[in-house]
């Protein structure tokens, strides 16, 4: 499966570079990353838990980071073994451009390959789930690099993070 998108970061090419080799920043950034461990010269340990249809694992993988151009461009290569689920590798390739006063266009283009019983999940299944990864790494980026880091990207998620359940319409309207 293949993707690519961009949005635009308020904040400079070398900050957005700096947050994306951060093993603290790709923790907070990861759906379902309980740790991340390492560096960019020897890349990272990574633990990730996920559910994918009725399939629901835990994959600890290693993470490498490559074709590395200060402030304008990265490769990000993972594999992960995720036990009876399978397995699940990719990467993405990451462009950086200043983009007006203060902002970066951060380009992506994504493929991934899984394996296993989460294979026999079917292909429509499987790629919706990877591009919604890769869409909420990246959007998880932007909001954290935005606003400071504090934030996270929804309040299903926040509410995940403190064991409380958040019901629809608390979401969409704030009130109980």
């Amino acid at each position: 499966m293949h993707m690519s998108d961009d949005r635009e970061i308020k904040a400079d090419p070398a900050t957005v570079y700096a947050a994306i080799l951060d093993p603290e920043m790709l923790k907070a950034c990861v759906p379902g990353a309980s740790e991340v461990e390492g560096n960019p010269q020897d890349g990272y340990t990574a633990t990730v838990t996920q559910k994918v249809g009725p399939v629901k694992a835990t994959f600890k993988g290693q993470v490498t980071m490559s074709d590395l151009v200060e402030n304008e461009k990265l490769t990000i290569t993972g594999e992960g073994k995720g036990g009876a689920a399978g397995f699940a590798k990719g990467g993405a390739t990451v462009t950086l451009a200043p983009a007006g006063e203060g902002a970066t266009l951060l380009s992506y283009e994504v493929e991934a390959k899984v394996g296993g019983k989460l294979a026999q999940l079917g292909s429509r299944l499987i790629d919706g789930f990877a591009k919604k990864m890769a869409d909420q790494f990246f959007q998880n980026l932007q909001t954290r690099i935005e606003g400071g880091g504090e934030e996270p990207a929804d309040e299903a998620a926040e509410g995940e993070k403190t064991g409380e359940k958040k019901g629809w319409f608390k979401r969409v309207t704030g009130r109980e």
